[in-house]
């Protein structure tokens, strides 16, 4: 019956009791204590919002803040490092991109290292690595420590891309989900955000040392918070599973429904055989790694990471000053990834998903027509405003919605016993196709502005269909609902 119940997503607890039936004040021999004493006022477990809950989201996403930290250096410090070190633009273009070879490697590591040593060792792992990168920059006397300390950021950041929203969606109550992923997305655009503008006033070496900052506050700040109760669930850990548990939710909390549901999946789960990278292509798993596997794909080919590494080059394209264009970019990357944040677990995941899309698709036609206005003399005083507004049409829209919720979703469908397995190849896949489109920007630019554009928007109105048709709403559903709704268990 528990089989059946977790097909339709809709699975119930064997320890729910009649109306007017009495509690007891423990749970057999599968654990004293999950209970509160009767004499106590207790809450759902599945509404409960803690400090706890809440500083264990922010030494989190102080990973995803170094991610962000990654993703703005390179551009304040161009100068600085070039003048320096006495660096060829070829060099530099090295540095640059090989925090995505580094991306690639990490990506396939990532879902085993966490599913190996636990979520807050993985953190631990990433943060002693991008530590090492940063420390590496700051201290370069040439090129080659330049790029081993990027290479080694690269391979950190990309753990912090799986493990980060994993940890956050297997800690949340279902309720406040949505909301404290969508906390990955904001800390990311913060720190991207503040690496351009500090940069511009202080040396590239002082801009390193910052950049390993949040790396030395997470390492702190996991010393103490719990781990992952369902990871704990998984390797058979019942007293640090309970304690984790209720540790999150809050002393009065009753976790007795919460724990059980989760014992029922993962008991379910372990019918199962432990599941090989080539098992995971498994029909029983085909919805949810047709979802992952082509958000993060259309995601990238979508363009933003290549227009966000080369928006000074498309700016001037434009006739737009590069520097004012790249300070109103980074402004509204905070509010934009705020407004996702507080929308998240209200409008739901798909919604936001279909209104990212849709503004992509919009933005980059919009581009694609004021190139095409460059071209005749009658209408090239338009290039300008309207290649601005459409960028920052793109940028507020891709941070809203397609910049986080495909990490958020790839956290909830896959099954903990194929979720290393399943977010290694996810991550693998945006990492890759990162590269590939940031490689070959140059190149579709050179080919044709406007082509460039239309490919763009072309690509995100596929998106806009794929999501109506394939993915799923995660809103205010357990993570058990949700993989026991997409995954046929055979």
């Amino acid at each position: 019956m528990v089989r059946e119940n977790m097909e339709e997503g809709l699975l119930t607890s064997r320890y729910q009791l009649p109306p007017n039936e009495t509690k007891p004040t423990g749970n057999g021999a599968d654990g004293d204590g999950l209970t509160d004493n009767l004499n106590m006022p207790s809450q759902p477990a599945a509404s409960s919002l803690t400090l706890v809950l809440v500083f264990c989201t922010f030494v989190a996403v102080c990973g995803s803040f170094s991610y962000g930290c990654s993703l703005g250096y390179s551009s304040p410090a161009e100068t600085g490092i070039m003048e320096d070190l006495d660096l060829s633009l070829a060099e530099y273009s090295v540095f640059g991109s090989i925090i995505t070879i580094g991306g690639m490697v990490g990506a396939i590591l990532s879902g085993k290292i966490a599913d190996l040593i636990g979520r807050k060792r993985a953190m631990w792992f990433s943060d002693v690595l991008c530590t090492v990168g940063w420390l590496a920059i700051a201290f370069a006397k040439n090129a080659l420590w330049l790029d081993i300390g990027r290479l080694l950021i690269g391979l950190g950041v990309s753990i912090f891309c799986y493990v980060v929203p994993v940890y956050i969606a297997e800690i949340a109550p279902k309720s406040y989900r949505g909301s404290f992923a969508s906390s990955n997305q904001l800390m990311t655009s913060s720190g991207f955000a503040i690496m351009f503008f500090v940069g511009t006033f202080i040396s590239w070496r002082t801009l390193t040392m910052i950049g390993a900052i949040p790396c030395v506050v997470q390492i702190i700040g996991l010393f103490f918070i719990p781990e992952s109760p369902r990871w704990l669930a998984k390797c058979g850990r019942e007293k640090e599973f309970e304690a984790s548990l209720k540790r999150l939710r809050g002393e009065n909390s009753d976790i007795s429904e919460e724990a059980a549901e989760i014992r029922d999946y993962i008991a379910t789960l372990e019918q199962q055989t432990e599941a090989s990278f080539l098992e995971l292509f498994q029909r029983r798993y085909a919805n949810a790694l047709i979802v992952g596997v082509g958000l993060m794909l259309l995601q990238q080919l979508g363009g933003n990471s290549a227009v966000v590494y080369y928006t000074s080059r498309i700016f001037k394209e434009s006739g737009i000053s590069g520097s004012l264009g790249l300070q109103v970019l980074a402004v509204l990357q905070v509010p934009a990834a705020t407004i996702g944040l507080l929308l998240m677990d209200r409008s739901g995941r798909r919604p936001l998903l279909l209104v990212s899309a849709s503004g992509l698709c919009f933005s980059y036609f919009l581009q694609g027509l004021a190139f095409c206005f460059k071209e005749l003399p009658n209408l090239k005083a338009l290039t300008p405003p309207l290649a601005l507004s459409s960028t920052l049409i793109a940028a507020t829209a891709f941070t809203t919605g397609l910049g986080g919720i495909p990490w958020i979703i790839m956290s909830e469908i896959f099954p903990i016993n194929v979720k290393a397995q399943a977010g290694s190849l996810v991550t693998l896949v945006n990492w890759s196709t990162a590269w590939i489109m940031t490689y070959s920007f140059n190149f579709m630019m050179d080919w044709s502005l406007v082509g460039t554009f239309f490919f763009f928007s072309g690509i995100s109105g596929l998106t806009v269909l794929f999501v109506a048709k394939l993915v799923p709403e995660t809103k205010e559903r357990t993570l058990e609902e949700i993989q026991a709704s997409i995954t046929h268990f055979m």
